[in-house]
């Protein structure tokens, strides 16, 4: 039997299309398993199940179904969860997104603060966004025992921003899941362009991510018509694997496109078919404007793709020297392109380096950064 940490998880907070934020959850309570610990984590009804399966060993708790509702949730978050937390005798509560319980008594608090746009580029947030993410990450701050966050790049900020956080801040890197991102086979790419009535022979160039503002999609739609009107060779169309957010620049430009134009909206993809989708692109495109980690360079990194993305906050960490970056406006994203679609050679020895070195970011190395946030928040292994 794994030893127990006197840790509750709160993944409560898990979003509906089990996006960005329920694969770190998913990514860390798996690695937590894998270094041999078990800790008490709670959910909404509905997500229990899927996480038992993807992360067995852990002591799961239901938490009341009316908290579907988001105003709920963060009600039951003040007062249900510091309530169960003393039920279950937990020294710690780990708020693993941004929010966590305010009133003073309770268990110590460690707190995930994935990103710190808000603070260094907070006009390409909504100011709701950014109004409830600031106010929620300063309190984090001088509230948390410990804080994590994805990144240098962030934790930095973070200390830019807030200068009097409590807790000690620790950098846990994100994992990519290798069960389901690695280089797809030949046979797989081929079924997925089928499916999706792509051109194998010329391929395509690959968005995944919400098309928001900081993602910089306008750019990048503006880069591929650059490119088709000036390159005489056919140019992959450009494939956006997404929803839509609320950047109203790119559902203005997408609306106004017609299938001549060879930008398609693909949506939300299976995760079985994210692998096929980013390993069998000619380029895997991301020209984000920041980011507090990048979770989609990674995953395209561990599918063998060639990424093209900037050198915005910390990609960097990401992507190291085996991606290739571009500043983020439409000339450059087009030129970086161009180059990148005309040598083919170049595409296949970062495609090959990008997996090498995602393999070196596990949920296991993740997992025990957050034992260690866990230990300077004063929850230690019990027999």
């Amino acid at each position: 039997m794994s030893p127990q940490i006197p840790v509750l998880f709160d993944a409560t907070s898990l979003p509906p299309n089990w996006g960005g934020v329920a694969r770190y959850i998913q990514g860390v309570l798996g690695g937590l398993g894998e270094l041999g610990v078990s800790i008490h984590v709670v959910a909404k009804p509905g997500d229990l199940r899927r996480l038992r399966e993807a992360a067995p060993g852990h002591d799961y708790h239901s938490a009341p179904a009316s908290i579907a509702a988001r105003p709920a949730r963060f009600a039951w978050e003040q007062v249900g969860l510091p309530r169960l937390a003393r039920r279950l005798g937990v020294r710690v509560i780990h708020s693993p997104h941004y929010t966590l319980p305010l009133l003073a008594g309770g268990p110590a608090s460690v707190v995930t603060l994935h990103d710190a746009t808000f603070f260094t580029d907070p006009e390409v947030h909504s100011r709701l966004k950014r109004t409830f993410f600031t106010w929620w990450t300063k309190r984090a701050a001088k509230r948390a025992a410990a804080l994590l966050t994805p990144s240098r790049a962030t934790a930095d900020a973070v200390r830019a921003s807030v200068p009097s956080t409590r807790g000690e801040l620790f950098v846990a890197y994100l994992g990519v899941d290798t069960a389901v991102f690695g280089v797809p086979r030949a046979d797989a790419v081929t079924a997925f362009a089928r499916e999706h009535g792509l051109d194998e022979t010329l391929g395509w160039i690959g968005f995944l991510g919400t098309i928001e503002p900081r993602k910089n999609v306008p750019a990048l739609i503006q880069a591929h018509a650059a490119l088709r009107a000036l390159r005489a060779d056919p140019v992959p169309p450009l494939v956006l694997s997404g929803s839509r957010g609320w950047d109203e620049e790119a559902a203005r430009r997408l609306d106004a496109l017609t299938p001549a134009d060879g930008v398609i909206e693909a949506g939300y993809l299976p995760l079985d078919e994210l692998p096929a989708f980013l390993g069998g692109a000619r380029v895997v495109a991301y020209p984000s404007l920041g980011e507090g980690f990048g979770l989609p360079v990674l995953e395209a990194m561990a599918c063998g793709a060639a990424v093209l993305t900037t050198r915005r906050l910390s990609i960097p960490e990401v992507g190291g020297d085996t991606v290739a970056y571009s500043e983020p406006d439409a000339g450059s994203l087009a030129g970086a392109l161009e180059e990148l679609l005309a040598d083919a050679p170049r595409r296949a020895e970062l495609g090959a380096a990008a997996a090498r070195r995602a393999s070196d970011f596990t949920w296991t190395a993740c997992a025990q950064v957050h034992l260690d946030a866990y230990a300077a928040a004063g929850a230690v292994v019990l027999a």
